[in-house]
């Protein structure tokens, strides 16, 4: 019989296991590595069995054994000091508590997923374990920050495979009382709940579930609750599933309903409200429209609200592609806002407007959740420098009139949390060179450049180091590949053959990630003859994992996978190659631990910033990978090796993959094969050990997510913090005011003239268009120029010069401001001038362009406004150098 109800009967704690309760609760044990060796100490067999998730520990272990444990003082004197330990690093100051007066005193972030640890799974990719190791590099730096996001009933899915290699899903329920998570309450007890308004009357309610990462609190909203109907139960039940109304309402539910619980959160427990508002992706940015009602309840109109709103939002973009943004048809957006719905007090149209393509090839019909989120946002950002010019120039139709360079989004390149991420053996191997509390600063506090303890680490320790965490893989490769065939309907009697699968001491590949066609999980397959060769060489063999889960949606996706897989069936090739299904935190770390190279190939400039390699990095794993996201940024040959691309406009997608593929093929056969197996005078490979110890040294510090947290800190949330404050109810109105004025005007501001004079031609008697200029030269300019109805304090007037390619486009602009000269003449018209440095040699120009102008205004390009010179308007600005 089935039944109809479950729930877990846990064990009454004896009075002094009473902490191991905290301990639990607290997911700070996911990356401290002293708590998960207490907790498996109580029940080694169960721990394995629980999957290391001390909850689910703590329910299975028999009284027997907690009341022995009870007795135990030594088990007891262990259990105080790391109890103690956790309690410090909730109270003590931290990196942020040591920074000047004047930072947020907490920040919202946002995320539609939350990669934390396997035993709480609520991510799909690259994005929820970026969410996750934000918020633990955050809790580690003393960063006061609120994680946001939802609960979801069957998380993303489970992955297995059919006898012919198809990709099979699987979502198995989670129990919220099952997992470290606990229900937020009232002060009399109650749930807390937050309520959204629907369609005909009918509402969404949602209760708030509180998982604690270290310092930092994560909301988890989840609207399975008896209130709703079933529809409405719904809403949280799958990540990234359903059609568009239910996305819709996943998105409402997280950004509006989130922003609520956030409120609901700071009122029960005393929280401090959070100054700034940080969208990890477009999927919440709903979060700025309830920002905007609130300050629209205590008084002040739309515009004013909005400016309001925008300067204390980041907004930060993953996506390189505009197909990779979620876009609704504007009638369903508009029939979930408004009198009968969310959000009564704002008009419809403006929230439309927010979301509107207004530029050259947008759709005019659809809801862009990223242009909403870059309208709603002062500070924007893309995760790598790379992606921040792709996103520059992907949204760059909403700055009409400024190039690409000068769109408002910045870059900061992503990071991964080190703790979580590295070997406790690597761990350990720091620790015995410069102690472990040094070593756990330096993977937790970053800072440095260079990690120099790394090259006092002898070649033998480092390659016994690598060898062990490859043998360590081995096991777990054979492990998994005999459960997924067993999961495919293999008999005992067919899998003998997996005791031989992959050998410790042969050159290992790594390539795991989504399965999404722009990775080209099977790029490594376009030469079919010569991966079987390079897998078979008799005396430099080499051997790959691969795993990786395609959205169910994607049958693309899942051909793929059932490609790789088959050629991984083939039993001449199957010990050196396997594909492990399942792909999930448990299994990377392993593969991030025990692989000598990690491989990633994306269509460049596809990969936005690409963090699996940075964890292999973490761990001496060395990269192959094509200049991309983060690889582009700081590839150097001492540490890896860059595959060449061929992404001119002149290839054919075959073409291009063929050429990519060989480029691969001629790296792992010239280059990366016999350099591992190259032997120096004492036996050991001693260029290989070399590039581990560069990539730990040079490479580690880098990649660390507390330098990101940082860059955050320093670059986004501080200037938001002092935006947000500026921003109060009168300012706020008069900066709205003036960007309506000026909007208004500023079709009537005109670059009239422009002169150029310089004292080396006047002396000459030439004209400067006949005189040669020189290096070193200063050239005088006068411009006139027409405000309408503005005046100089609400404008700058700029001259831009650089060098200028074949149609006369300026590169490497540099913008100098103009003064104006008295007063306007009796036309109106104003005078400007300023020095013109000639300070490079060749083919040089210039233009004059006005901005508005405004102390509050993040750049000069935030309202898309500029007027340039029309045709005629000076001289020649052309001029060249010697």
């Amino acid at each position: 019989m089935k039944a109809i109800r479950r729930f877990t009967v846990r064990p009454a704690l004896p009075e002094p296991l009473r902490p191991l309760s905290e301990l639990a609760r607290n997911l700070r044990w996911s990356w401290h590595a002293e708590t998960r060796d207490l907790f498996q100490s109580i029940d080694p067999e169960h721990w394995v069995s629980s999957g290391g998730d001390p909850v689910r520990l703590l329910g299975s272990v028999p009284p027997a054994r907690l009341a022995e444990l009870a007795e135990d003082r030594r088990f007891l004197r262990r259990l105080t000091a790391v109890a103690d330990d956790l309690h410090d690093y909730m109270t003590g100051d931290r990196w942020y508590q040591s920074r000047p007066e004047g930072l947020p005193a907490a920040i919202a972030y946002f995320s539609p997923e939350f990669g934390i640890t396997a035993a709480l799974p609520q991510y799909s990719g690259g994005l929820g374990i970026l969410a996750g190791d934000h918020l633990k590099a955050a809790s580690d730096l003393g960063v006061p920050l609120i994680g946001v996001g939802l609960l979801y009933r069957h998380g993303y899915f489970r992955q297995t495979l059919s006898r012919d290699g198809w990709q099979q899903e699987h979502y198995p329920v989670l129990d919220p009382h099952e997992l470290p998570v606990t229900l937020l309450r009232e002060p009399d007890g109650t749930p807390a709940r937050v309520l959204l308004a629907l369609p005909g009357g009918r509402a969404l309610h949602a209760r708030i579930w509180v998982a604690q990462i270290g310092r930092i609190p994560l909301l988890m909203l989840d609207s399975d609750v008896e209130e709703n109907d079933l529809g409405e139960r719904g809403v949280t039940d799958r990540l990234y599933g359903g059609g568009s109304e239910h996305r819709l309402l996943q998105e409402m539910l997280l950004g509006i309903g989130g922003v609520r619980a956030v409120r609901a959160y700071c009122r029960i427990t005393g929280h401090p409200d959070p100054e700034v508002f940080h969208t990890n992706e477009g999927h919440a940015g709903f979060l700025g429209l309830e920002r905007i009602a609130e300050l629209c309840a205590q008084g002040l109109d739309f515009d004013a609200a909005l400016e309001a709103v925008r300067a204390g939002t980041v907004f930060t973009t993953h996506t390189p592609v505009p197909a990779g943004i979620d876009r609704f048809d504007r009638e369903l957006v508009a029939r979930h806002f408004g009198p009968d719905a969310e959000l009564p007090g704002i008009d419809v149209e403006r929230i439309l407007q927010l979301g509107m393509e207004t530029y050259p090839g947008g759709e005019p019909n659809l809801f862009n959740m990223a242009v909403m989120g870059l309208r709603l946002a002062q500070r924007a950002n893309g995760v790598s420098l790379l992606h921040g010019k792709v996103s520059r120039e992907m949204f760059a139709g909403l700055w009409p009139g400024f190039d690409p360079e000068e769109v408002p989004i910045t870059s900061v390149t992503n990071g991964v949390h080190a703790p979580t991420w590295v070997a406790p053996e690597v761990f350990r191997l720091g620790a015995r060179q410069i102690g472990p509390h040094r070593t756990e600063d330096a993977l937790t506090s970053g800072g440095s450049e260079r990690w120099d303890a790394v090259a006092d680490i002898p070649d033998q320790v480092i390659w016994d180091l690598r060898r062990d965490l490859r043998e360590q893989l081995v096991a777990e490769v054979r492990a998994r590949l005999r459960a997924s065939w067993r999961q495919r309907g293999a008999g005992t009697a067919e899998l003998g053959w997996i005791d031989d699968v992959f050998d410790p001491d042969v050159l290992t590949i790594g390539f795991a990630r989504r399965v999404p066609s722009y990775k080209r999980l099977t790029l490594m397959l376009r030469d079919r003859d010569r991966l079987m060769d390079l897998l078979l060489h008799p005396e430099r063999p080499v051997q790959i994992v691969v795993a990786g889960k395609a959205h169910p949606a994607d049958d693309s996706g899942k051909r793929l996978i059932q490609e790789l897989v088959r050629f991984a069936d083939d039993p001449r090739v199957r010990h050196r190659i396997v594909f492990l299904p399942d792909y999930g935190m448990a299994m990377a770390q392993k593969l991030y631990h025990g692989c000598d190279v990690w491989l990633n190939n994306p269509l460049r400039p596809l990969e936005a910033c690409g963090t699996s390699g940075m964890k292999a990095a973490l761990n001496g794993c060395l990269n192959l990978s094509v200049l991309d996201g983060w690889w582009d940024e700081w590839y150097q040959p001492d540490f890896g090796w860059a595959i060449p691309t061929a992404d001119g406009a002149g290839y054919d997608p075959d073409q291009r993959d063929d050429i990519e593929a060989a480029a691969l093929y001629d790296l792992l056969e010239q280059r990366i094969a016999p350099r591992f197996y190259e032997r120096g005078r004492g036996g050991l490979p001693d260029r290989w050990i070399e590039m581990v110890r560069q990539t730990l040294a040079r490479l580690g510090p880098k990649v660390l997510a507390s330098r990101m947290v940082r860059e955050y800190v320093e670059r986004l949330y501080v200037p938001a913090a002092h935006a947000h404050r500026a921003l109060d109810p009168d300012t706020a109105r008069e900066f709205a005011r003036w960007k309506a004025r000026v909007r208004s005007a500023w079709h009537e501001v005109k670059v009239d003239h422009v002169e150029t004079s310089s004292p080396v031609a006047e002396r000459a008697g030439e004209s400067l268009s006949t005189a040669t200029a020189e290096l070193g030269t200063t050239l005088g300019l006068r411009v006139r120029v027409g405000l309408g109805g503005l005046g100089p304090d609400d404008v700058e007037v700029q001259v831009v010069s650089g060098r200028v390619d074949e149609e006369d486009r300026i590169t490497d602009a540099t913008a100098v401001p103009l003064k104006p000269a008295g007063a306007p003449d009796p036309d109106g018209r104003w005078v400007y001038e300023g020095p013109l440095s000639l300070d490079r040699t060749g083919p040089y120009g210039y233009t004059v362009r006005i901005l508005p102008a405004h102390r509050l205004m993040a750049s000069s390009a935030e309202l898309g406004l500029v007027a340039t010179p029309a045709e005629g308007t000076g001289e020649g600005a052309g001029v060249l150098m010697r």
